[in-house]
């Protein structure tokens, strides 16, 4: 990607770009401490971190509205967290204890929160893509004007289930908008190796949706098209599809060495795109912060992180009664 160019921000106020920047700040260390337990043997299974991808997530959530819903892959943290979900409760959930959302019996990829309409990680790839498509058909049913964020991958974008989703959503006019979170590996996979498309939101054309590329390291970029895509399916017009352009900086799992691309590859990454330094030079240039302020937003965001990560700990592991809830049968 090339250097970005500096966006129009005389629309966009003070409070928002601060809520911005605290957004992303808050997803980006509450991942680097979830690495640190990790490292250190608390969280077991598997744990894929979001540092790098946070402006997709903050700019579609400050398109949303209550009531709107969002479902994902197990690269989730960053929605809980983005959506208003506890970080204690994330944390404790990514330790397997009982404070947990799913009381310690999810992890990772596999939480849960009615109340802020999170309808999960989930660890199949794709599968997550027609029940986001189901939790649109029951807004349409319901007869109101919410909308699903339905996220996925660009290995995802590979499975076919995503196609007859496709197929579904635009034949019953579903109110959901396909999230293509481009990251440009698919596990250690360059996309330029597994398509031959020159773009994944282009594929739905076959199926009459339309869509966009996006710079989804440009919190604002993300936020314009999700106003967009958000206002399209709330008038009655059907799906529409969102191909964020991102880059995470870690491995695919905190198991992958990353040796598929170059130190020189992900560091160029860092300094020129950024999207938390990102809104850090607009909030400076404009005069709404100074460098003191941000610091000073930082100590605070560390520390919710670290009362998070002391929560966990000290939150109760899982009883083996609970092996017995929450089922059928």
């Amino acid at each position: 990607m090339a250097t970005r160019k500096a966006p129009e921000t005389s629309n966009i106020s003070k409070d928002d770009l601060l809520a911005y920047y605290r957004e992303m700040l808050l997803i980006r260390r509450f991942e680097e401490k979830a690495g640190q337990l990790y490292g250190m043997g608390l969280i077991g299974g598997f744990c894929h971190l979001y540092i790098g991808q946070e402006a997709v997530v903050v700019g579609l959530e400050a398109a949303a509205k209550t009531g709107d819903k969002r479902i994902t892959s197990y690269r989730d943290h960053g929605h809980m967290l983005a959506c208003g979900m506890d970080p204690k409760g994330v944390m404790a959930e990514l330790t397997g204890r009982s404070g947990g959302y799913s009381r310690g019996k999810g992890g990772s990829m596999h939480m849960f929160s009615k109340e802020k309409h999170f309808y999960g990680g989930h660890g199949i790839v794709a599968a997550q893509v027609p029940l986001g498509a189901g939790l649109a058909f029951a807004d349409k049913y319901l007869g109101n004007d919410n909308v699903t964020f339905t996220y996925f991958g660009d290995g995802a974008a590979n499975q076919g289930q995503v196609y007859e989703t496709y197929n579904m959503a635009e034949l019953w006019m579903l109110p959901v908008i396909f999230v293509i979170e481009n990251n440009q590996y698919a596990m250690g996979t360059s996309v330029k190796r597994s398509t031959k498309s020159t773009t994944l939101f282009g594929r739905g054309t076959a199926y009459g949706i339309p869509g966009e590329q996006v710079d989804g390291m440009d919190v604002l970029a993300v936020k314009a098209a999700g106003d967009k895509a958000v206002a399209h399916c709330r008038a009655g017009k059907g799906p529409y599809i969102l191909e964020m352009m991102t880059y995470r900086y870690r491995g695919h799992s905190m198991s992958d060495p990353a040796k598929y691309r170059t130190r020189e590859e992900v560091q160029k990454m860092r300094d020129e795109k950024d999207a938390i330094e990102h809104v850090r030079d607009l909030l400076l240039q404009a005069g709404h912060a100074s460098d003191e302020d941000l610091k000073a937003i930082d100590r605070d965001i560390k520390e919710r992180v670290n009362e998070a990560a002391e929560f966990s700990k000290e939150s109760p592991e899982a009883d083996l009664s609970e092996l017995w809830t929450d089922i059928y049968a």
